[in-house]
Formats: structure tokens, C-alpha cells, sequence
């Protein structure tokens, strides 16, 4: 019963079809969750901003506040997205350097030893490119953010006056 089980998960997890749908669940709970906290921190600045009305510095650092949580939200979500497709292909890109090694005849300890010195070289290779891009995505999202939230902050206010 166990080898039958065993048999019944290698076929499914040998589909590109199972991998997809896999990808595609956890993406998607990633963006619901992303999108269930910016909603909570768009609830938690306009609730900020509309008790501190008259104190337009406190709305200003309640809307940087908001804006640092916009853009790391951003960030980890860009770093998901990215490590999701970086992986796939750092795999093939040590597969087939580790092929080509191979076949230029070099001996298995060796083969075994590039193996090892490869997989860490392009493992933090790719590590520091994702984390860069997150980063540059984070502080733009926190930029923009903040320049959303306070415009947003003066058109309730001119609103409010008139």
C-alpha cells in the first residue's frame, strides 16, 4: 500500500500541470494576505488621520508610518516573485554547467568539488540580486506611498474647508 501511495505522488508530482497549480495556490494566498494588510494599513492611516485632523504633523508621521509598511509589503511580495522564477532558473543554470564540466571529461571528485564551489557562487549570486530588487521596489512603493497618502491628506482637508 505504502509503494502504491509512493508510485501515486511521483506520478502527480512529475506534472508541470501539479507545479503550476501549486505556484499559482501560493501566489495567490501570497497577494490575498498582501492585500488583506495594506487594506489594514490604509484602515489603520485613515483612521490616524481623520483623529489628528487638526495636527497636520502627526498625519504626516503617521502617513510616512504608512507608507514604510506600503513599500515593505511591496518589497517582500517583488522578493517572492522573484525568488519564484530565480530558482527554477539557477537550477538550470547549474544543471547544465555541471553537464558541460562533465563532458569536457573532468573526473567525478572533481565534477563533485565544482558541484559544491558552484552551487554556493550562484545560490548567493542570486540571493543578492533578489534582495537588491526587492529592496529598489520597497523604497519606490514607500515613495510613491507617501506622496499618494499626503496628497490624499490635502485634498481632505481642502475638502473639509469648504
Amino acid at each position: 500500500m505504502a509503494n502504491q501511495t509512493h508510485l501515486f505522488l511521483l506520478n502527480i508530482l512529475s506534472k508541470r500541470r501539479t507545479w503550476v497549480s501549486l505556484f499559482i495556490i501560493v501566489y495567490g494566498l501570497l497577494l490575498y494576505s498582501c492585500w488583506s494588510l495594506l487594506l489594514s494599513i490604509l484602515s489603520w492611516y485613515s483612521s490616524t488621520s481623520s483623529s489628528s485632523s487638526s495636527s497636520s504633523a502627526s498625519s504626516g508621521w503617521a502617513a510616512l508610518y504608512a507608507s514604510v509598511l506600503f513599500g515593505g509589503v511591496f518589497g517582500i511580495l517583488s522578493m517572492a516573485a522573484a525568488a519564484a522564477v530565480a530558482v527554477p532558473a539557477t537550477l538550470v543554470t547549474w544543471i547544465t554547467v555541471l553537464v558541460l564540466l562533465a563532458f569536457c571529461g573532468r573526473p567525478r571528485t572533481s565534477l563533485v568539488e565544482e558541484g559544491r564551489r558552484l552551487t554556493a557562487e550562484i545560490s548567493g549570486f542570486a540571493v543578492r540580486i533578489v534582495l537588491r530588487e526587492g529592496n529598489i521596489i520597497a523604497a519606490v512603493c514607500a515613495l510613491l506611498s507617501f506622496l499618494v497618502l499626503l496628497r490624499r491628506r490635502t485634498q481632505q482637508d481642502e475638502n473639509a474647508s469648504l
